[in-house]
């Protein structure tokens, strides 16, 4: 299970690649009784490249694409040229990071919150 930190330092390597263009990945939020459940579809990332960050009420998901090909191969054709994925959430003043468990499994992000009143579905401005 990957952990969550929360961070107020701009020298991270990841705030550094916010210059970068990259994918959006697509997202399904669900909330119940228990809490709220967010999805992110990251296919070719791994857990070492997953970066989850909060800094503020700001929740940023990041993480390297890795399609696996062989060094010794070049490709004629590509039509994934990002290498890297890139998805930011407002979150609730209430949020405590201890109170978010996060799964990456066969390229799919599982964060949980413990409880409804942890995530708010608006949506951050995304990065150029």
């Amino acid at each position: 299970m990957n952990t969550l930190t929360r961070t107020t330092d701009t020298a991270t390597a990841p705030e550094r690649r916010e210059v970068e263009a990259a994918l959006l990945p697509p997202v399904d939020v669900i909330e119940d009784r228990s809490g709220i459940t967010l999805w992110a579809d990251l296919p070719g990332a791994s857990r070492e490249s997953l970066h989850l960050r909060v800094d503020g009420d700001l929740l940023a998901i990041e993480a390297e694409l890795h399609l696996g090909a062989s060094e010794s191969l070049e490709a004629t054709h590509t039509e994934v040229a990002l290498p890297l994925y890139r998805r930011s959430f407002t979150l609730s003043k209430e949020l405590d990071a201890e109170q978010v468990s996060a799964e990456l499994s066969h390229g799919v992000l599982r964060l949980r919150t413990l409880d409804g009143s942890g995530l708010r579905l608006s949506r951050a401005p995304s990065s150029p």
